[in-house]
């Protein structure tokens, strides 16, 4: 591996955590926002970043077609100057109209990874399975990263500098991308590469089925989740810790620990097949957020990281079977369909988070979590098995 290609899988993976840091700014910094603008309870401010994830997910089908036929090196561009730009916008805004607005602009601009980034991260891959962990890795260090930095910065310097500085760290890495990317020979849509795992085509129409089903299910829970973290710890660990700086750091640890196990699963799928390992994980998810539904303290905190661990080490199993079962021509269009559906579903998670804690409390919303869960197993149980006892062993082979 070149240099210049070491750099790009750096700034790829680096763009992956900066992609989920820019969505959670809001959420972590929602208490100090709605304070700011004489909101009385955040719980009411939380369906204005509604919108950031609507475009999130259906900004993800142009994103995609675009990474496809235009090219992904710069698509990327476009998502590193875009984003920086756009939370820049955000911390100017000065009532909550206009920065929900903003939020759109993030919102837009961060659709384009998933689909664009990871299928060019995975292009020449030896081992995708353990290139997409230490991607999901990436991304949910960004998700860590957006509680302790978007809190001490909340701490020290307001809000809108936690819009700001990861603004500009985003187009400083723009800048660095633009000069260490190998220019792309042709489009991707002209390459010829094919899928490590061959599928018929009633069989891959299920398994796009299955996965965009199952993405949905796995993106309401990611969104429960990161979205609302910060809140029920504070309410689930109070006495114990009250300041925001030591919650932000309690959750980021959580995020950390969580995220370790992407780095297991990515290793496991390189080796096993994809239906049992995955169904194994998703039915672990039920029983876990069911019991955190109804603990306090440092037990529900120990939960809260197991349940993290095992949402988290559900994300690349979409990511895996894109790699595994479709051409690398057609990578980034297919995952921007399945994207547009499932976040742009999912993105009513945050819209419903405040009014539904507001109205039942985190103990039904984490019960209603666990019937997610069980939701996914369900549509994980109709992927179809993978032809011969060496599939496996084929995926992990880079594409020829």
């Amino acid at each position: 591996m070149t240099p210049s290609v070491r750099a790009t899988a750096l700034l790829l993976n680096v763009a992956h955590a900066l992609d989920h840091l820019f969505l959670l700014i809001f959420a972590t910094a929602v208490v100090a926002i709605a304070a700011d603008f004489g909101i009385a309870r955040w719980e009411d401010l939380m369906p204005y970043a509604a919108g950031a994830f609507l475009l999130f997910g259906l900004g993800s089908l142009p994103s995609g077609r675009l990474g496809d036929l235009w090219g992904r090196r710069r698509m990327m561009l476009v998502f590193f100057f875009g984003i920086g730009a756009a939370a820049c916008l955000a911390a100017a805004a000065q009532s909550a109209w206009q920065l929900a607005g903003a939020l759109v602009l993030v919102g837009a601009f961060a659709s384009i990874y998933h689909p664009v980034g990871i299928p060019m991260l995975v292009e020449r891959a030896e081992r995708p399975g353990m290139t997409i962990g230490v991607n999901g890795l990436a991304g949910n260090l960004g998700v860590a990263a957006a509680a302790v930095v978007t809190g001490l910065l909340v701490k020290w310097f307001g809000w809108r500098a936690a819009f700001v500085v990861p603004g500009l760290v985003s187009i400083a890495c723009g800048i660095a991308f633009a000069r260490v990317a190998p220019h792309e020979g042709e489009a991707p849509a002209k390459r010829t590469r094919k899928a490590a795992v061959a599928l018929g085509p009633a069989e891959l129409a299920r398994a796009f089925l299955v996965m965009t089903a199952a993405a949905i299910t796995g993106s309401l829970l990611f969104n429960f989740t990161t979205n609302g973290n910060g809140p029920l710890l504070a309410e689930r660990m109070a006495g114990i810790a009250s300041d925001p700086a030591w919650l932000g750091a309690l959750l980021a640890a959580v995020y950390a620990i969580g995220s370790l196990a992407q780095l297991l699963v990515g290793r496991l799928i390189d080796r096993v097949e994809l239906k049992p390992l995955y169904l194994s994980i998703v039915l672990a998810q039920v029983p876990v957020l069911a019991a955190a539904a109804f603990a306090q303290g440092w037990v529900f905190y120990a939960l809260l990281v197991v349940s993290m661990a095992l949402v988290f080490g559900a994300i690349p199993f979409t990511d895996a079977m894109i790699v595994r079962y479709v051409d690398d021509r057609m990578r980034s269009r297919v995952s921007g369909m399945r994207l547009a559906v499932s976040f742009g579903v999912s993105s009513t998670a945050v819209w419903l988070l405040g009014p539904l804690v507001k109205a039942a409390g985190f103990g039904t919303l984490l019960l209603a979590m666990a019937c997610i869960a069980g939701a996914t197993a369900f549509a994980v149980l109709w992927l179809p098995r993978e032809r011969g006892a060496d599939a496996a062993a084929k995926a992990a082979e880079p594409a020829r």
